[in-house]
């Protein structure tokens, strides 16, 4: 499915309108807007004749949609009519994007379309989750109320991601740093080595032939070193991409050492935190596990999560059908059970997912505790590594002259 901009007449209103549509191709769109009451004056595809500055600023961020969510929840509970509401939001967003979905929302539910169905039309901006609650919102009359669940459930997944991402930018920062040495002294210290054993005829131990060779390389070849790096880069992406890729991603994400206690801990934060939100807002058991299991992200957790899907459908209930399932952590069945007791399965839900999100903070910060002088003893490793193949030869040279 792609997205088409168009500008077109609205033959009812006479009014000249600027907005997106969804279709399979340019002519289908066509098609859809003159359905739809609608003479179309322009048709382009989106992101075709846009630039890459122009893609990366008016992407659509988390913030984006959580702005959008609060507004429209509170404009909602103030009394607004949803027409009405949506109008101030357009009117309000700043983001190029965000606006043209947000007036293609506009124009779907004036058009007699539900706020859920309008949403839908945009699933590379509204989730599953968001869409699940806008409905849920609609069919229980408490719209802004789900609206702020929605957002506050966004603030919290990003505010994770965004730790675990943050723990990761040190390492990063690092391995380039030492990168960065390895080349330099390969390309400036290396090949005067390589100078001063040629003038004197004598033959460069093997450490320092292996360098020598590799600095030669990739002064010769350096455009062949980009292209074999662009290559893997390339492919690497297309296969994480593909269903095979994204099931070995999922497995290191769950199993890779340090990383793996963090991806665990914020799998379960998202899965309670998500069934939490949906159970609230008034979505049935089921369908709320089923778009957990989509909203974890992990496809390892996700089959975890169906198998309990499953088991709920044939009568067990839900804390019994998580026990025991590969990548459920045990707190999660066992505060569970604790809310299906008491008649409070969301709220003990949301309050798994606080001890993990917590667990969650406090393991980045003990592993950015450790890791820093694991990479430091690597920096030092490499570095010295380096100098000793360069000064090995040197003293051996002046050995021989001594000799």
């Amino acid at each position: 499915m792609l997205t088409f901009n168009y500008e077109a007449k609205d033959r009812a209103s006479g009014k000249h309108v600027k907005s997106t549509v969804q279709a399979d191709s340019e002519a289908v769109a066509y098609k859809l807007l003159v359905e739809q009451g609608y003479t179309p004056s322009k048709i382009s595809e989106q992101g075709k004749n846009s630039s890459l500055i122009g893609a990366v600023t008016n992407r659509i961020t988390t913030k984006d949609r959580v702005v959008f969510s609060r507004q429209l929840a509170t404009l909602i509970g103030a009394g607004l009519p949803l027409s009405q509401s949506l109008h101030t939001v357009v009117e309000q967003t700043n983001n190029t994007r965000m606006k043209s979905v947000a007036q293609d929302i506009l124009t779907s539910v004036e058009g007699g379309k539900s706020l859920a169905e309008s949403f839908s039309k945009h699933t590379d901006v509204f989730d599953t989750v968001f869409i699940a609650l806008v409905e849920a919102g609609e069919a229980s009359g408490t719209l802004d109320k789900a609206l702020e669940r929605i957002a506050a459930q966004q603030e919290k997944d990003a505010e994770m991601m965004g730790k675990i991402k943050g723990a990761m930018i040190y390492p990063a920062i690092v391995l380039m740093v030492i990168m960065g040495v390895m080349i330099f002294m390969l390309l400036t210290i290396v090949p005067q080595i390589e100078k001063l054993y040629s003038d004197l005829k004598q033959e460069l131990p093997f450490i320092s032939q292996i360098m020598v060779s590799t600095a030669s390389f990739l002064v010769k070849f350096w455009w062949a070193a980009l292209i074999v790096i662009g290559a893997v880069v390339y492919f690497l992406i297309r296969y994480f991409k593909t269903p095979e890729g994204r099931h070995f991603s999922d497995a290191i994400k769950l199993n890779f050492p340090l990383i793996g206690p963090l991806f665990r801990k914020l799998y379960m934060a998202r899965f309670t935190r998500t069934g939490a939100t949906l159970l609230a807002t008034g979505v049935p058991m089921l369908d709320a596990l089923e778009i957990c299991a989509k909203a974890v992200n992990n496809s390892y957790v996700a089959k975890s999560i169906s198998h309990a899907a499953e088991k709920v459908k044939n009568g067990k209930g839900l804390a019994e059908s998580l026990e025991n399932e590969d990548y459920i952590l045990t707190l999660a069945p066992q505060m569970i059970g604790i809310g299906e007791k008491s008649g409070r399965v969301d709220e003990m839900m949301s309050k798994t997912a606080t001890v993990y999100e917590n667990e969650l903070d406090a393991a980045i910060k003990g592993i950015s505790t450790i890791i820093e002088p694991i990479l430091m003893v690597v920096l030092a490793v490499v570095a010295g590594g380096m100098v000793g193949a360069i000064l090995l030869p040197i003293y051996q040279l002046v050995g021989n002259i001594h000799v």
